[in-house]
């Protein structure tokens, strides 16, 4: 083996070891994870302690005198009584003298100026399944800074529930280096210890363990003297080969160093499911968008389609008017007209084209306005179509990071709490038929009568069929009212031709007026309602917004912590091999 470097060497490696597990901290800070948090800061705090032992088990299985026979001290350095009285931690580390401190009410520092002590710190815990408020929270809180756990059973029965379940959430969430000690083995028959020994080595093999190391010892032999037959030499030549001897503080930086990897990849595993939930959420939120894009397409197929239909009426009646006036102007017919006009038999070239042009404004109205209604009616039920769609993909978006995930139920619960809201937001904005209203799109003194401000799609549709009307009867208003003043102006004496050039100059006005007044009046009604739509996601965009800076700056620190770990890791194992 090589020789091993002194104390500045492993300082230093101390230090890269602080930087990366404050950046840890920072992470745990910033996702809000108040035990990971701790557990983090307990590392960091403990980064310049000593290789650390923590001695779990049941009460009553020997625990404490464990320790007093290993330390091998003529003092009861850890009280030992026949209730179970250990109820706090008590740390055992090196001292030039016996002093105890009692660091808060779960933990006590015991000094004591023993040899070993100088390489190791040892940790009694209560027992695993003592009753005691906070006794097993505190031991679990102890674990992610251990270094090596023992784990002691009572030798007669060292197959209790509690222990081994202890023993899962050791090795499944932490994975920490064991061994296995039966104690008070002076209780048992030699065959029936090997038989529990061997329990112990294949139930920890069924639970994932390599080879695990199983220990019997007799902590009451130990200290009557009975060293050879005691069992504490071969825990004693373990820790030699592989703990002491200035190995310690490296496998104290390797074994926190792993520690912090492994709550890096706890976290990230959680940021992957965070992620993923992300993603599916952009996806909805696209999925969205294009069926609003969709159903404004749709819309628009249907005004140009409605627009296309009152235009072909429009040019039916309007071609229909202008054969009767290019007869009408004819000279046979004014002079006609004028000789009865005359003898009191009929209307006169004027009253004539008034009366004509009155014709006309009553055709537009019974040929355009049914068919304005019917058409406005299926572009309200499209425009109800799109809130309906959108609801309903609200209701069925997908959840994947649930609000019980040990890392990240805070975020979980802040996502259900803004898809509630927009749930029961958009619900509500569906029943308002004000929000499928926009008072800019009627003209000046044009008025809504109060019922059609009620609830349902017919609601919307007679708003619509209102604002429509106004607009095709103002432009059709003003068509009338050029043909009339055309019309009025009209002698018997005028150009056949020029009257009928004014009558077609008046038409294609109209004409182009009703195309784009009411195609651009429908498509920014539209766009308008899409946009109400949207803006019901404001709270959603900002959350997604918000997730997508989070989980960029999580990615980019887990790559960056894990190489800084791993490089350590790779360091000391140069030290170690």
């Amino acid at each position: 083996m090589k020789h091993l470097i002194e104390n500045d060497e492993s300082k230093l490696f101390n230090d890269q070891l602080a930087k990366a597990v404050d950046s840890l901290h920072n992470i745990t800070v910033k996702i809000n994870h108040q035990e990971l948090e701790k557990t983090v800061s307990d590392v960091r705090d403990r980064i310049n302690d000593p290789y650390m032992f923590v001695i779990v088990g049941e009460v009553k299985a020997g625990k404490s005198s464990f320790i007093n026979a290993l330390l091998d001290s003529k003092e009861e350095i850890c009280k030992v009584a026949a209730s179970p009285m250990t109820d706090t931690i008590q740390q055992i580390t090196y001292g030039p003298e016996v002093k105890i401190e009692d660091i808060n009410p779960y933990l006590k520092r015991i000094y004591q100026p023993i040899e070993i002590l100088k390489e190791i710190a040892i940790v009694d815990t209560p027992g695993t399944n003592t009753i005691v408020d906070h006794h097993q929270e505190i031991t679990e809180n102890f674990i992610p800074t251990s270094d090596l756990i023992v784990f002691v059973f009572e030798s007669k029965n060292p197959y209790r529930q509690s222990s081994w379940e202890f023993f899962d959430f050791i090795n499944e969430d932490w994975h920490k280096k064991i061994i296995f000690v039966l104690q008070q083995k002076d209780l048992m028959v030699p065959a029936d210890l090997e038989t529990n020994i061997k329990g112990v080595y294949d139930q920890a093999v069924k639970k994932g363990i390599k080879e695990p190391k199983v220990f019997a010892v007799s902590a009451k032999q130990e200290q009557e003297g009975d060293k050879e037959i005691s069992g504490f030499i071969p825990v004693r030549d373990y820790i030699k080969e592989n703990i002491t001897g200035n190995r310690a503080p490296f496998l104290k930086i390797e074994n926190n160093a792993q520690t912090a990897l492994m709550i890096n990849d706890k976290i990230y595993k959680g940021v992957l499911i965070r992620k993923e939930q992300y993603e599916a959420d952009l996806r909805f939120r696209r999925d969205i968008k294009e069926t609003l894009d969709e159903q404004e397409l749709r819309t628009e197929k249907q005004i140009k389609s409605l627009v296309d239909n009152l235009l072909s009426s429009y040019d039916k009646v309007t071609t229909e008017k202008e054969m009767e006036l290019k007869e009408g102007l004819g000279i046979f017919s004014l002079v006609k007209r004028s000789f009865k006009s005359m003898f009191g038999g009929g209307n006169n070239a004027k009253q004539w084209l008034e009366g004509m042009s009155n014709e006309l404004e009553k055709e537009f109205d019974m040929k355009l306005k049914d068919k304005l209604q019917d058409g406005v009616v299926d572009i309200a039920e499209s425009i109800q179509d799109m809130g309906k769609l959108v609801d309903a993909k609200i209701k069925n978006s997908q959840t994947i990071l649930k609000d019980d995930h040990e890392i990240f139920a805070d975020i979980a619960e802040r996502r259900a709490n803004v898809l509630r809201d927009l749930q029961q937001a958009f619900s509500g904005f569906l029943k308002k038929s004000e929000n499928f209203y926009d008072p800019e799109l009627l003209g000046e003194g044009k008025s809504i009568m109060p019922n059609i401000a009620t609830g349902g799609a017919m609601a919307v549709a007679g708003l619509l069929v209102t604002v429509i009307q106004g607009a095709v009867f103002d432009i059709t208003g003003g068509i009338i009212t050029t043909l009339g003043l055309v019309f009025a102006g009209v002698t018997v004496g005028l150009k056949r031709n020029k009257v009928v050039a004014g009558y077609k100059e008046a038409v294609k006005k109209g004409r182009s007026q009703i195309k784009d007044d009411i195609t651009e009046k429908l498509k920014n009604y539209t766009a308008k309602i899409k946009e109400r739509i949207d803006r019901n996601f404001s709270n959603f965009d900002k959350l997604l917004d918000e997730e997508k800076q989070t989980i960029e700056f999580l990615d980019s620190e887990f790559d960056r912590i894990n190489k800084e770990l791993d490089g350590i890791n790779q360091e000391v194992q140069k030290y170690l091999a």
